[in-house]
């Protein structure tokens, strides 16, 4: 497995190109915004002959899911997503108006995700965790063999998601950071929503939120 990532529109969102067998990926959390960013990631895998078979969203605040129209049109790939996310799926073109952007309405999920469900695509497997919390359907995507989970907003480098939108819960965030996350192996790297990677073991050791 070989884990890519871009930074994609003025939120500076991850967006995750996770490769697998055969040119196959998986694609986490497109968040390209507009035509440059959409030719960005596209000329991204076309240089590295990379073929999109499944996208995710680890939850669907707008910024994640900017990009989902475009994988659609491009790639007639429809997203994943737990089905606590909807109303935010559904009220993305508003929420963006509040940070100064415009939207079209995202398609439609293929379907949506279940706790603990496991998933293989590209050769490659993971489960599905639930981490609500930052928002009502919040999930990570656990690639135990390969040591790595993505956590979408639910866990920073050194920090934790904010709970103060539409469905969020400070104390759910933390109490499934705490049971859900930190239960996986120390050495597991996480992989952001946004900034830097890191592991489970420095979080449980140095995130202010825990000490």
């Amino acid at each position: 497995m070989k884990i890519y990532r871009e930074v994609f529109s003025p939120i500076q969102v991850n967006t995750y190109i996770v490769e697998g067998d055969g040119g196959g990926c998986i694609i986490i959390d497109c968040g390209c915004y507009g035509g440059e960013e959409e030719k960005r990631l596209e000329d991204f895998l076309t240089a590295r002959e990379l073929k999109p078979r499944l996208l995710l969203n680890t939850h669907c605040h707008l910024d994640h899911i900017f990009g989902n129209s475009f994988m659609l049109e491009r790639y007639g790939l429809r997203t994943w997503f737990h089905e606590g996310d909807s109303y935010n799926h559904t009220a993305s073109p508003k929420h963006a108006l509040m940070f100064g952007l415009e939207m079209e309405a995202p398609p439609e999920p293929e379907g949506h995700l279940s706790d603990g469900e496991v998933l293989t695509a590209a050769g490659l497997s993971f489960q599905v965790i639930a981490v609500p919390g930052h928002s009502p359907g919040g999930v990570a995507f656990y690639f135990e063999k390969e040591g790595a989970v993505f956590t979408g907003d639910a866990l920073f480098a050194g920090s934790i998601g904010r709970s103060d939108l539409a469905g969020g819960n400070h104390e759910q965030l933390m109490t499934n950071i705490r049971n859900r996350l930190f239960t996986l192996p120390p050495d597991t790297v996480v992989y952001p929503g946004h900034g830097p990677e890191t592991t489970i073991g420095e979080e449980m050791r140095s995130n202010p939120f825990f000490s």
